[in-house]
C-alpha cells in the first residue's frame, strides 16, 4: 500500500467554490485601495524591469497591484489551481501581465537567482514546511534581493482582530465568520516576532528583522550580496 501524500500545508488547499467565495471575501474596495497601497510601498526602490515574486498570491489582487505599477515583472506561485485561474483572470481583466503558476512553495519551479524581490502575505502560517520554504526563497533570490513576508501577529488582542474585520466592511454574518476564523489561527498558527526570528537563524538567511503593527507581523529577509 503505497504512502499517503504529505499535506504541504496546514490547512487544505482551497479549490473550487471554497477558493472563489474567498477571493470575493478578499476583494471589497476597501481592500482593494489597500492592496495598491502596499504595492507601490513594496516596489519602491526597485530597479525597471525588477523581477518579483509573490508566493500564494491567491485571486491576485496585490500581484496585479505591483504589475499595474509597471516597475517590475511580476510572477504568482499558488499551490491552488483554482487561485491560478482567479489570479489569471483577475490580470486579464486589469489588463496587465502577470504570469501566475501552481506550485509548492518547498520546491518552487524557478531556476536560482531568479528574483529580486520575494511577497508572502497572510499566507506563511499555513505552510507546514516553514524552513524549506525559506530557504527555498533565498535560493530563488538574486544576492541583494529580499524576501517581505506579512502575517498575523500572534501577539495581536481582539481589539486588534475586530479593527482589521471592520476595515474589510464584510456584512454581518461574514464579519463573524471571518473574527472566529482569525481568531483560531491566531492562536493555533501565527507567529510571534521572537518565534520568527528562531525560525529564519535555521535557514539560508541566517536571520531576519520583524516589524508589528497591530495584526501584522511584518518579517523581511535578506540574501547576502556576492563579494
Amino acid at each position: 500500500m503505497s504512502a499517503a501524500p504529505r499535506r504541504r500545508f496546514q490547512l487544505p488547499e482551497m479549490e473550487g467554490r471554497t477558493a472563489r467565495w474567498y477571493a470575493r471575501q478578499c476583494g471589497s474596495a476597501t481592500q482593494m485601495a489597500e492592496y495598491r497601497q502596499e504595492a507601490a510601498r513594496l516596489t519602491a526602490g526597485l530597479a525597471s524591469g525588477a523581477k518579483v515574486l509573490e508566493v500564494a498570491p491567491g485571486p491576485g489582487y496585490q500581484a496585479v497591484e505591483m504589475a499595474r505599477a509597471g516597475v517590475a515583472r511580476v510572477t504568482g506561485l499558488d499551490i491552488s489551481r483554482t487561485m491560478v485561474e482567479i489570479g489569471t483572470q483577475t490580470a486579464r481583466q486589469a489588463g496587465v501581465h502577470v504570469e501566475f503558476r501552481q506550485g509548492d512553495v518547498s520546491a518552487m519551479p524557478f531556476a536560482a537567482e531568479s528574483f529580486d524581490l520575494i511577497v508572502c502575505q497572510a499566507a506563511f502560517k499555513n505552510f507546514k514546511q516553514p524552513v524549506s520554504a525559506l530557504d527555498e526563497m533565498h535560493r530563488v533570490l538574486r544576492p541583494g534581493g529580499r524576501a517581505v513576508i506579512q502575517d498575523m501577529n500572534r501577539e495581536a488582542t481582539r481589539a486588534d482582530i475586530a479593527r482589521e474585520v471592520a476595515r474589510m466592511r464584510l456584512n454581518r454574518v461574514n464579519s463573524f465568520v471571518t473574527r472566529l476564523t482569525l481568531s483560531t489561527m491566531l492562536r493555533r498558527r501565527a507567529y510571534s516576532p521572537a518565534s520568527f526570528r528562531r525560525l529564519a537563524a535555521q535557514t539560508a538567511f541566517g536571520g531576519c528583522e520583524t516589524h508589528t503593527s497591530g495584526m501584522t507581523l511584518e518579517m523581511r529577509l535578506t540574501k547576502a550580496a556576492a563579494a
